[in-house]
């Protein structure tokens, strides 16, 4: 006898035949007024799983009473949606998947999410992202909504997406309900209105009836109001109603605070750390602000809140930053419509597939090219088209702004994109243009580097959603160029010191003539000005011919009219832009004006960028050391800054905080103890002196060492192989995520190979420690150079740099560690014809015997290193 298929039901035959059926993979979404009036309709359906043998599962995410009971067939499956919308939608897709075609679903009222995401958008996201897997399975599912609850942020994805949307109604004890949507089936009477007599479901048709049952009920289109009132909004226009009734003086501060809490977490952060720090700082008023000139929904990011904390925090302490801070009109881009553009061009899967794995090149390739092509939301394109008729043709800039960005555990420097947009051209084009910057930030997401950091420190499956902060460009135009007259960054704990003189408390800044992307980006074609604030007139420099040198000779400058972030000398800056400020920054090289003149030439354009009348002449100086000094104790932690500063007159200037994070420093001014009882034989190299970076102790994986005898017998074009050779070797995979130690010497990176080993700094990049060596052969001993170049490359790769002279008392290496001690590995990493083997030795860690390990400590304070066999 032939098996009978039993078919899938509501538990109700009649309700299934205004239905016309209940199809495979049909989702079912119930209108409802409260949870009593869903959980009828849940009870025949949960009912008719158990008497057909037909599993339901049942999640479970509110506090609410359970729809069904434990003991009455149903898998339970409680998720916390507090955990992040990504891991609830994700548990929720491994659960389908794990599960049998045709198994059944039953899903607490979606209404209750809203408050838990904050956003009807997000509510929205999460049933188109749902909804197809169970089309998919041919499954069935139950979900419900509070009628008139949410805005259409919510109620258009949902109603788009589901194969039925039913309301239903109680009136004078009777149940009512309406199909307002029933996907691919149709009948005469099927949109009308149903009465519940027994189990039967029968058409209304008297018009007193039914008037009498919805006239009541408010129609949502109704009130153009009710498409922007979902949660967000309603939360919003409440706490705005307390504000004015605190304003007023009434006594509300107890709901102020309740409202001051809640909408914290809603928009600046879930950081612990940082909700204390805008705890002590903001106001209801200041968050009710910001609301005001957001884009979408969601938090606003680590990179928006550093901004506007730093600024509230020094305007809170001091009113002299009320005249010094250039004042800031930015806008912030929710993290929520991030997430729905991912939904909305199909990337949102490939993504989470992506952090599942990140190898799955392929996937991540496609889902990049999606975002860089993808459509935005017609509502977002109107927001943004409203912000751009605001900023006229001023230059702004899109940075990226990640909730995990710019916090105390991981700051993502240079890890996502920041696109500079010089907003020319009419309305249309000034539009496309911003919207390719919004996708480029986007995409950024999935770079290589920020993927090889999120990997690296365990966040590649953390809910990270990318906001953005939408900022005028600091600066005023020249010509045809725009610029601010400086920029750069300033760390409040200085963990360079070069020299005894400077204090790591006082700070130091990074200063650059023109926008500031050479300051926080390396630039290989010029230099930046570094300035310790207690000692600024105490330079890396030797002398002035290495001033000259090490000064900053090309400006990044916004072009007005080819529309594009450029760079050009500052020669030419000067020529082209009258009006600028220079003398305020550099000052003439009258050596050379004089040598010229002897020799009978034009003097030329002597003008160097050394910002000497800045740093000696002003205030300046003093207020950053202020502004660092204020914002660290305020955050408990040292910290980064990025600034620009114009000037107004002849000394009156404006400095303008442009973003503020916790400052990723590690041995924060405390020396340390290097051992003093390491036998001769176990030590590698012992230093004093010249010794850049941070205090630490260090296990070295790896340590490639470049003979100074050999090598200063070799021929010029040979010392160019070997530096070659030595960008290989840090680079070959076996070395890759290695601490690597690279010894060898005069100076790394010279231009000159009688100077040392003319390697880029692209080459070396990998290393952690840099050890240059003052001796190459028995008849020349080249001066060891501590030029800014080696200070802006160690401060943006975390390097430690050393000098070791031989020579000097409390300075030694033991060579023989390199081939005798440890086997040379050269050769299994390059071939032979690449380097000789008695120039070039290269030696693991791990050959060691018993487990030893080679370690370094490094006293920054008291300019010493010891690396030594433990």
């Amino acid at each position: 006898m032939a098996k009978t298929t039993v078919r899938l039901s509501t538990g109700l035959p009649r309700l299934d035949r205004v239905f016309r059926g209940v199809m495979p993979g049909d989702n079912i979404v119930w209108q409802v007024e409260s949870i009593d009036d869903y959980a009828e309709f849940v009870a025949p359906y949960a009912e008719f799983a158990r008497k057909n043998n037909r599993k339901l599962i049942y999640f479970r995410f509110t506090e609410d009473r359970p729809l069904v009971s434990p003991d009455g067939g149903a898998d339970i499956r409680e998720i916390d949606p507090e955990d992040g919308f990504e891991p609830f939608v994700t548990e929720i897709y491994r659960t389908i998947s794990n599960e049998g075609r045709g198994t059944m679903y039953l899903f607490d009222c979606l209404s209750q999410l809203a408050p838990d995401w904050n956003s009807d958008r997000m509510l929205g996201n999460f049933f188109m992202l749902t909804c197809p897997h169970f089309y998919d399975r041919a499954s069935i599912a139950y979900f419900s909504i509070f009628r008139n609850y949410h805005s259409f942020h919510a109620i258009k994805p949902i109603s788009n997406t589901t194969q039925i949307l039913v309301d239903a109604y109680r009136r004078n004890g009777k149940t009512f309900i309406q199909p307002i949507k029933v996907q691919y089936r149709h009948s005469s009477s099927m949109y009308m209105l149903h009465v519940r007599e027994g189990d039967d479901f029968v058409p209304v048709t008297q018009s007193t009836v039914i008037t009498e049952t919805l006239a009541g009920v408010p129609w949502s289109r109704s009130d153009p109001r009710s498409y922007v009132l979902g949660f967000w909004s309603k939360t919003f226009a409440e706490a705005q109603q307390i504000q004015r009734d605190l304003d007023d003086g009434l006594d509300v501060q107890a709901q102020a605070d309740s409202y001051f809490h809640r909408i914290l977490r809603m928009l600046i952060s879930r950081d612990e750390r940082v909700l204390r720090i805008a705890e002590r700082f903001f106001t209801l008023k200041d968050l009710l602000a910001i609301r005001e000139r957001m884009i979408g929904t969601g938090l606003i990011g680590g990179k928006a809140v550093g901004m506007l904390l730093a600024r509230k925090i020094l305007t809170s302490v001091d009113a002299k930053w009320d005249k010094i801070l250039e004042p800031h009109d930015s806008f912030f881009v929710g993290a929520d419509v991030f997430y729905t553009y991912l939904v909305q061009n199909g990337c949102w899967w490939m993504m989470r597939k992506h952090k599942m794995d990140p190898n799955v090149a392929d996937e991540t390739e496609t889902a990049r090219r999606r975002i860089l092509a993808g459509d935005f939301p017609e509502y977002i394109v109107a927001q943004l088209t409203d912000m751009l008729d605001y900023f006229g043709q001023s230059p702004v800039i899109v940075r990226s702004s990640s909730i995990l960005e710019d916090n105390f555990a991981n700051a993502f420097a240079g890890k996502y994109e920041s696109v500079f947009c010089a907003n020319q051209g009419g309305q249309f084009k000034r539009l496309e243009d911003f919207l390719h910057a919004v996708r480029a930030v986007y995409a950024s997401t999935l770079g290589e580097e920020a993927v090889q950091y999120r990997t690296k420190r365990g966040l590649l499956r953390y809910d990270e959603q990318m906001a953005l902060l939408i900022q005028r460009v600091s600066g005023s135009t020249f010509g045809n160029l725009f610029f601010p007259e400086a920029a750069g960054v300033g760390f409040s704990f200085n963990p360079y010191v070069w020299s005894s003189q400077i204090d790591p408390e006082a700070g130091v800044i990074r200063i650059v003539f023109g926008v500031g992307t050479r300051a926080v980006e390396r630039s290989d074609d010029d230099y930046t000005r570094v300035v310790a604030l207690n000692a600024p007139e105490c330079r890396p420099e030797a002398n002035f011919d290495e001033v000259r040198r090490y000064a900053q000779h090309r400006v990044d400058v916004i072009d007005l009219e080819t529309n594009q972030l450029t760079s050009t000398t500052f020669e030419d800056v000067v020529q082209r832009c009258p009006g600028v400020a220079y003398e305020m920054f550099a000052g003439r090289d009258t050596a050379l004006e004089r040598r010229l003149r002897r020799e009978g030439a034009s003097p030329g354009f002597s003008w160097i960028l050394t910002f000497d009348r800045l740093l000696h002449n002003t205030d300046f100086v003093q207020d950053m050391r202020d502004m660092l000094d204020t914002l660290e104790e305020a955050y408990e932690h040292p910290v980064d800054v990025e600034f620009t500063l114009n000037f107004f007159g002849n000394s009156r200037y404006r400095i303008n905080v442009v973003q503020c994070r916790p400052l990723q420093v590690q041995g924060a001014g405390d020396a340390i103890s290097t051992p003093e009882d390491i036998s001769p034989d176990r030590i590698v190299l012992k230093a004093n002196g010249a010794v850049i970076g941070r205090s630490m102790f260090l296990d070295i994986d790896w340590l490639v060492y470049v003979r100074p005898s050999r090598y200063g017998e070799l021929p010029t074009q040979t010392r160019h192989q070997v530096a070659r050779t030595i960008g290989k070797i840090v680079h070959h995979r076996r070395l890759g995520d290695k601490t690597i130690m690279l010894l060898g010497p005069g100076r790394w990176g010279t231009t000159t190979p009688s100077l040392g080993v003319p390697v880029t700094f692209a080459e070396i990049a990998p290393v952690s420690v840099l050890c240059e060596i003052v001796a190459m052969r028995e008849n020349l001993t080249p001066d060891v150079s501590l030029g800014t170049h080696f200070f802006n490359e160690m401060v943006e790769n975390n390097m430690l740099y050393l000098a070791l002279f031989p020579q000097r008392e409390h300075n030694g290496l033991n060579e023989a560690i390199f081939g005798e001690t440890l086997p040379n590995r050269l050769t299994e990493l390059v071939n032979e014809d690449e380097a000789p083997e008695d120039t070039i030795r290269v030696v693991c860690a791990s050959d060691l015997k018993d487990d030893g390990i080679v370690r370094l400590a490094a006293d920054i304070l008291d300019q010493r290193v010891l690396c030594y066999l433990v």
